[in-house]
């Protein structure tokens, strides 16, 4: 089960976990996560280049040590990048110690200070040490692209219905998931372009008036 919008009783509870950036301005935080895939990633980077759009990939350490050509790509492009561990773990299903040392290996990777735990997943007790050395991104919108239940349509009206100025909107550069993103990252880019929107890369500046980071000594 998983939360397509999530709820500001949540967000409340984590508020040093960053949501979604409060922006005057009329943005879109588009994220990618499980990259980089070469049957994938490469498609979703030429989406984003029709709309001059960018946005911010949250990779998997193992498959930029397994696709380093498509990791190159996304760099070049310009879009942000942040890590996703090394392979892809739970924080719920992982001790302590071997959760921290993968999520630093993947950390070194993308040498990237931004990450998102896989399945939004982390245990309260590894919170302190995370926070501790990096800043962590989670979402206010789950596009459910990874959902085999879900139709794309379904999909697509997650996102056009629960994303506004400033959310950070989760995709993924996934096999799992290319046949609804082919349908639906088009019309996402399509309508919020002719709305007005623009789309960026999540990076410090663009943090800057989001809620303060915990400082843990």
């Amino acid at each position: 089960m998983y939360l397509v919008k999530t709820p500001n009783l949540i967000q409340n509870l984590f508020p040093n976990f960053i949501w979604r950036i409060p922006e005057g301005n009329q943005k879109i935080f588009l994220t990618f996560d499980d990259g980089p895939i070469p049957e994938v990633t490469p498609w979703v980077l030429d989406q984003l280049s029709k709309y001059k759009a960018k946005a911010t990939f949250f990779c998997v350490g193992d498959n930029v040590r397994k696709h380093p050509d498509v990791y190159d790509l996304v760099k070049e492009e310009n879009h942000s990048i942040g890590s996703h561990t090394f392979n892809h773990l739970s924080g719920w299903g992982t001790e302590n110690v071997p959760y921290f040392l993968n999520v630093r290996r993947g950390a070194k990777s993308v040498q990237s200070e931004f990450f998102r735990p896989p399945y939004g997943r982390i245990k309260p007790s590894q919170v302190p040490f995370l926070m501790r050395h990096y800043k962590i991104i989670m979402w206010d919108v789950l596009s459910g692209d990874f959902d085999p239940k879900i139709s794309a349509q379904q999909c697509l009206n997650n996102v056009l219905a629960h994303t506004k100025a400033g959310s950070i909107v989760v995709f993924h550069d996934s096999v799992k998931s290319f046949e609804k993103l082919k349908y639906v990252l088009p019309r996402v880019l399509e309508h919020f372009s002719n709305l007005g929107y623009s789309f960026c890369g999540i990076d410090d500046l663009s943090l800057k008036d989001s809620a303060p980071l915990a400082k843990t000594a």
